[in-house]
């Protein structure tokens, strides 16, 4: 799945009716509302009518004026929709019973199927990078190794690690950076 990055031009466009940015935006989090939904509604309670709500309200927001304010934390305001949808429906349903504890949100849903395309970007990164700052971020972040032990790897003094993993860091995180960039800007293409 690709994640997708939301910007404030995403959700003007979506609060002005383009269809295009409509259609993404039902496609997009109808597969991760039914993630997100799956095994965790009471008996009765209809997914797809769950989804068609959460849908419903999150433009109704957006074209009262209210909503999310920051492009950025619209898939939070989605997912707060939902939280609410569910519960409200599972209050109704069944009043007397408890939602159910593992009622995960949108966020650890994505954690867990983000944790291995992550780990995949990161390797790849790593092994594009130059191989001295890649050893060194391999051996503080990734193998944990006692920075005395690095040092003594490196034949470096403990006070210009510091100046070594900074280095790293930047390299790493403007490439991570591009590459989430262009994996985000895919399901925009027409």
């Amino acid at each position: 799945m690709d994640f997708f990055a939301f910007d404030d031009e995403y959700v003007r466009r979506l609060r002005e009716g383009d269809r295009w940015t409509e259609e993404h935006f039902e496609r997009y989090f109808d597969v991760l509302l039914r993630m997100k939904l799956r095994g965790r509604l009471r008996p009765g309670i209809d997914a797809d009518d769950v989804i068609q709500d959460v849908f419903m309200r999150v433009m109704n927001g957006l074209r009262s004026g209210g909503g999310v304010r920051e492009g950025s934390k619209f898939g939070s305001y989605v997912n707060s929709i939902c939280n609410h949808v569910v519960s409200e429906r599972a209050r109704s349903d069944r009043p007397s019973e408890e939602l159910n504890d593992d009622f995960a949100s949108v966020d650890d849903i994505l954690a867990d199927l983000v944790t291995e395309e992550t780990k995949a970007r990161v390797r790849r990164i790593l092994d594009a990078m130059p191989p001295r700052d890649a050893e060194v971020l391999r051996a503080v972040y990734l193998e944990t190794i006692d920075k005395d032990e690095i040092c003594r790897r490196l034949g470096i003094e403990r006070g210009y690690l510091r100046v070594l993993v900074f280095r790293a860091l930047e390299k790493f995180k403007a490439r991570f950076v591009a590459s989430e960039t262009e994996s985000a800007r895919a399901p925009l293409s027409r």
